[in-house]
């Protein structure tokens, strides 16, 4: 019987791992010499981009490449491996390599190539193909849409088939009247979408090729290193002993993976093989087990710093600096994971389920107090590594990379020391009948060197502002070094002399690093570019507008019907594309609607707001049936019914769902318009205390099984935590309207580097009545007019009406929509009110009541039980 279990489970393993081959990194494994040539080629291409975030090509003044030559090589090593690793259908060989396809890999990587090749000679005659190029172009589309197909499936193939049809017919009879367009000619598509930087090799690209690579490379060595499985057992030895705590462990262990990979489902595969039968086993169903280990991974897509590569399209998209991005990012992200913890938490006391034998047990008290100086050691530690480095900077100057350098060596032998104490991290089976606890001291010190490449990424990133690719490239230098090294010294420090064969087996660690990290990007590659062809339709065709007034349309301007329809198309998209390529698609033609809309009806809102909403709904897909592919992993390794396992996780990431509405209309919770160190605590632990309200509602039980009457007033309780705002403007209204003469005053006189609210109407050339409030930039302090001007327009006054008289090419105002000879009708300025802090009062007092009612109620059930 046991063989037979062993053999089932052997066969479990090999399904897993076909799915995350046919998802992630291609499900064709040749043997030979051209398997030797794949390995090759995927080392290759991950030393390129080594090579190009370096800062080598500059110092030696060889190898440097422009960003458009980079976009090239980077295509034509994706598309090659595309052919070569994805194979063209079910029933195509896996052990070997068509003819055909090694053809075809050879013509795409050409026709990626062949700006870089000829790329003098395009330069010459800009806006002037000629035959050759266009015969190249059209074969590359073909050949990408190919690749598409194969590595990604055919859902993104035919979106971007559709848009390219919508270039050439744009006129036909079978396009409705508001979306047609003149049509373009061959030549003129065909140079715009493969022979420009506005298509194919367009902005999505350049982010593929110099960011998305390199943090997906870093993620794919420290996985190799043994970092994914530290997280799994820290997380494993810090929770398991709670109620239901093996969820918890997978929670938190799908967190820390989260920041290392993009994918949900290889999250899923990484954690779930090892947490889900663990969940099972503590009283957990398998469609529940299952359901928490879907929706913690795909969790791990919106959690910073790498969020599935949108983060750094976002740098591209709203025109931002990273940094910005992870802060604004950081908290919804967080409070989303807090709250699945107590959804898991909620799950385990319903069902009264226990955790497993702690080795050491130990009173509340210690544990909180063991935690507190946790907590403030890390805070003391990191204050003097900053005032160190700083201090260090000012004495050495230029020289102090090395010091640190040196500095960052001696932590990292020290952790190994500490590390080769403890045997290697090896993962329990969870198939075996007793599971103990780690110890969680034991089990963080085996491990610690592999924080010091995060700790590195991190400094670089948000302490020093390096740009991301810079930064990862330090990052992942650091973890080859430690690949190379930590076997050997660990060796040594165990007084094992075998050196070299560890040095060998780290060597291979790297290759095979290098080669997974190639692999993965594939498919990441090909949806970056095909949907560039997306990208370079909408610009080409000036379809953005038109959807502005499509979506007006179809929601009659009513600004909550637009955000449904946007969550249903990124629900719809997502559940056929990878969510790189449904961001990119979604943003592309909704953020302007949803930004231009936002503000005829009042609400002005920031940019990366809305691009976070369009994300979180693209990931969301990942876990909603029919189509969510880590929900039927997750079944795959539970032994339950995927479509019942996906709809549990849909369930439990209604939170997820939820938080995109909440932070378009309370931006602060993305950490916009906090001037005041207070004013973030105070953000923070509220939306926490909500968001774990709204968990609780949701669930039906929060100290004891909550009545309908509860549930709602939870819910209640957290909209009104999450958005007081809303009850306020029912009060009083939050702005003054000022009359527009005192526009130039008025500017004037308002703080440096503020924005200024206007209504205006006026008519557009199109000669549709245009009515809409707009956010302008004023910049430094200046007089009324310059500030105008760096807002890009200038203004005069007819009989008491103000005009715009004239605006500045590519400014704020131009982008905004406005127009010559608009009128401006009034100013917008905050009006004096109450705080709306005032609403959380009695909030808080409407929980108060249900949380005596609930605790009263439980007492008496467990008196009753006790009888």
């Amino acid at each position: 019987m046991t063989d037979v279990n062993n053999a089932n489970q052997r066969a479990s393993d090999k399904d897993l791992q076909d799915l995350i081959a046919e998802n992630d990194t291609g499900a064709r494994q040749p043997t030979g010499m051209t398997a030797r040539i794949l390995l090759c080629v995927a080392v290759a291409w991950s030393l390129f981009q080594l090579w190009l975030a370096s800062p080598l090509p500059y110092i030696v003044s060889f190898g440097v490449f422009n960003s458009t030559e980079a976009r090239s090589i980077h295509l034509a090593f994706a598309v090659f491996l595309a052919f070569m690793a994805y194979p063209a259908f079910k029933s195509s060989p896996r052990s070997y390599i068509p003819v055909i396809d090694w053809v075809l890999a050879a013509a795409a990587a050409f026709c990626a190539l062949y700006i870089y090749i000829f790329y003098r000679d395009l330069a010459s005659r800009p806006g002037l193909p000629i035959t050759q190029d266009l015969a190249v172009a059209g074969v590359g589309l073909v050949l990408l849409l190919e690749a598409t197909r194969r590595a990604l499936g055919p859902p993104l193939m035919c979106v971007a088939v559709l848009f390219l049809a919508y270039v050439f017919f744009g006129n036909a009879a079978w396009v409705p009247d508001v979306l047609q367009w003149a049509g373009a000619s061959f030549s003129k598509a065909m140079s715009h979408q493969w022979i420009t930087t506005e298509g194919v090799f367009g902005i999505a690209l350049g982010v593929s090729t110099s960011f998305v690579f390199l943090f997906v490379l870093f993620g794919s060595l420290l996985d190799k290193a043994g970092a994914g499985n530290y997280f799994i057992k820290v997380a494993f030895a810090a929770l398991g002993h709670m109620r239901g705590g093996p969820a918890k462990a997978a929670v938190l262990s799908s967190a820390m993976t989260g920041l290392i990979s993009g994918s949900s489902i290889a999250n899923v595969v990484t954690t779930g093989t090892f947490t889900i039968p663990l969940m099972k086993r503590v009283g957990f169903s398998g469609e529940k087990a299952g359901a928490v280990e879907v929706a913690s991974s795909v969790n791990g897509q919106i959690m910073p710093p790498v969020m599935g590569a949108a983060a750094f399209l976002m740098v591209e998209y709203v025109g931002i600096p990273y940094p910005e991005v992870i802060k604004h990012a950081f908290l919804p992200a967080t409070i989303s994971y807090i709250a699945l913890i107590y959804i898991v938490h909620l799950e385990a006391l319903k069902a009264n389920m226990k955790g497993l034998p702690k080795l050491h047990t130990s009173t509340l008290g210690q544990t909180m107090m063991r935690s507190l100086l946790f907590v403030l050691s890390l805070v003391i530690l990191s204050g003097v590594i900053y005032y160190a480095i700083t201090l260090q900077k000012q004495v050495f100057g230029d020289g102090v990379g090395w010091i640190v350098a040196v500095e960052c060596a001696v932590v990292y032998f020290a952790g190994l020391y500490y590390a080769a104490r403890y045997p290697d991290l090896e993962l329990d089976d969870p198939n075996q009948p007793v599971v103990k606890l780690p110890e969680l001291g034991e089990t963080a010190k085996a491990g610690l060197h592999y924080l010091l490449p995060v700790v590195v990424l991190i400094w670089f990133l948000m302490i020093e502002l390096k740009s991301p690719g810079l930064s990862a490239f330090w990052a992942t230098v650091l973890m080859i070094f430690i690949m190379l090294t930590q076997r050997p010294v660990k060796a040594f420090f165990r007084k094992q002399p075998d050196y070299m064969n560890e040095l060998r087996a780290g060597l291979i660690d790297v290759v095979d690093g290098f080669a997974t990290g190639a692999r993965n990007m594939i498919g990441i590659g090909v949806a970056t570019a095909a949907a560039g062809i997306i990208v370079g339709t909408v610009s080409l065709t000036g379809i953005g507008q038109v959807m502005v007034e499509f979506v007006e349309l179809i929601s009659g301007g009513n600004l909550m019907l637009i955000l449904i329809f946007t969550a249903v198309i990124s629900l719809i998209l997502g559940m056929g594309l990878p969510t790189t390529a449904n961001y990119i698609v979604v943003s592309s033609l909704m953020a302007p609607v949803i930004v231009e809309l936002g503000a005829a009806n009042g609400l002005i809102v920031p940019l990366i707001a809305v691009h976070l909403f369009v994300f979180y709904f693209g990931i969301m897909a990942d876990v909603t049936p029919p189509v969510g592919l880590a929900s039927f992993a997750a079944a795959a390794i539970s032994g339950a019914d995927p479509m019942r396992t996906g709809f549990v996780a849909f369930f439990y990431s209604m939170r997820t769902a939820v938080l995109p509405f909440l932070f378009l209309f309370n931006t602060q919770l993305l950490m916009i318009g906090l001037d005041h160190p207070i004013d973030v605590v105070v953000v923070i632990i509220i939306s926490t205390i909500a968001m774990l309200i709204f968990a609780a509602a949701t669930q039906g039980y929060f100290f004891a099984r909550s009545k309908l009457w509860e549930s709602a007033a939870l819910l209640l309780i957290a909209f009104s935590l999450f958005r007081p705002g809303f009850w306020l403007d029912m009060i009083e209204p939050p702005y003054e309207n000022l009359p527009a003469t005192e526009i130039v005053q008025k500017a004037a006189e308002m703080p440096a580097n503020t924005s200024i609210l206007l209504d205006v109407e006026g008519i557009s050339l199109e000669g549709d009545d245009v009515a809409k409030s707009v956010m302008l930039p004023l910049g430094p302090e200046a007089s009324g007019e310059d500030r105008l001007y760096n807002a890009g327009l200038s203004v005069r006054d007819e009989n008491g009406k103000i005009f715009i008289d004239d605006l500045v090419f590519g400014g704020p105002a131009e982008k905004a929509g406005l127009d010559f000879d608009f009128e401006i009708t009034a100013i917008k300025v905050e009006a004096s009110r109450m705080p709306k802090e005032v609403f959380y009062i009695p909030a808080f007092l409407l929980l108060g009541g249900i949380i005596v009612l609930q605790r009263r109620r439980r007492r008496a059930e467990l008196a009753l039980e006790a009888a």
